[in-house]
């Protein structure tokens, strides 16, 4: 049976001891707390240095806008919403009646071009010829205008006979000049250009004959990469115009994390870092990924209207950057992971406890 002496001491008989009073046990149970808690304190505070965490973090995407790239009415839709679709599957087919026509059109047109072409060709060797049997008589006239200067010269000939020779001569520079420009209407007509090319009007119709299947082509709207189908608002018998949104296709395969983080916590984060995040849906689950790269600057420099901190009262607020973290495939093989998923990422910056405390 334990007695209090006269100092307040509890007396243990049985044993002869003394045990601690109240005050005593209260001091210790204190120091014990106090000395948790600073353990506590300095593990936190170092954990916080090497473990930046953020909840202001989402799953992000590409997300390709489908679109047509001609007016043309819907004649099928191939998708519906959430499906899954590979790199080159049909998504929409648009009715190719008028694009065929014209397709077929400007075929004719190219036949039509190369049957002129080919008798402007014969045209033009003719104009040739003409200008050849020119330059032909305006020698020949030349000749015999000086073989009559030198007959006169020695008066074995009249002057009527010179000047009907110097006439010759002249209607023979007139034909030449007349078939040199009938020469030239001729290339004209056939497309030559003064570098020598030729055959303009079937490189036309070839063009227009190219734009018209590329047309023709723009009928079958298809996957520019494997994703998830998901915003569809087309259906069978709309009359669709160029750039009007139809559906939007979600890519999984390279999603990322934009992470919000305070740039006072960005002190030593670098790229590579690997990162290990959860995720609101999935409690329970743990994700990875690495540290990509830093925004160039924060959101609010970016936003649409940025603060003007040079105007007005100036109250400082703790701004954040945009850290892209990539995602690790292998930690998501099912793909659960969706765009736009709350994300708590925590960056390990491999410090180890000397180098947080400066040792």
């Amino acid at each position: 049976m334990a007695e209090e002496n006269g100092n307040g001491q509890a007396v243990d008989e049985k044993n002869g001891g003394k045990r601690l009073n109240k005050r005593q046990r209260g001091a210790i149970i204190l120091a014990i707390l106090c000395i948790g808690s600073a353990v506590f304190g300095v593990h936190q505070w170092v954990k916080s240095k090497t473990h930046i965490e953020t909840d202001n973090a989402f799953i992000e995407s590409h997300v390709h806008s489908v679109s047509s790239r001609i007016p043309a009415l819907v004649k099928r839709v191939a998708v519906v919403d959430n499906q899954f679709v590979h790199k080159g599957d049909l998504l929409v087919e648009l009715d190719t009646s008028d694009y065929q026509a014209r397709a077929e059109t400007a075929a004719a047109a190219l036949d039509l071009a190369r049957n002129e072409t080919a008798g402007d060709a014969a045209q033009l060797e003719g104009a040739r010829a003409t200008v050849g049997l020119a330059k032909a008589r305006l020698e020949q006239a030349e000749i015999d205008l000086k073989r009559a200067e030198a007959l006169f010269a020695k008066e074995v000939i009249p002057r009527e006979q010179l000047d009907k020779l110097k006439t010759a001569r002249t209607v023979a520079q007139m034909q030449l000049r007349e078939s040199q420009e009938g020469e030239r209407r001729a290339q004209a007509t056939l497309g030559m250009t003064s570098q020598g090319k030729k055959d303009a009007k079937v490189a036309q119709r070839q063009s227009q004959l190219a734009e018209a299947k590329l047309s023709l082509s723009y009928t079958r709207i298809v996957a520019v990469s494997d994703g998830y189908i998901t915003k569809k608002s087309v259906e069978p018998g709309n009359y669709v115009q160029p750039g009007q949104p139809l559906m939007a296709l979600v890519s999984l395969q390279d999603s990322w994390v934009t992470a919000n983080y305070k740039e006072s916590q960005l002190t030593d984060v670098r790229p590579g870092q690997r990162v290990e995040f959860s995720v609101d849906a999935y409690p329970g689950l743990s994700f990875r990924g690495n540290v990509e790269s830093l925004m160039a600057g924060t959101g609010a420099a970016f936003s649409l209207l940025p603060p003007e901190n040079a105007t007005g009262n100036y109250v400082k607020v703790v701004q954040r950057v945009p850290v892209r973290i990539a995602i690790d495939a292998a930690s998501d093989p099912n793909h659960l992971l969706r765009v736009g998923m709350s994300v708590v990422p925590t960056i390990l910056t491999g410090k180890s406890f000397r180098q947080v405390l400066g040792l």
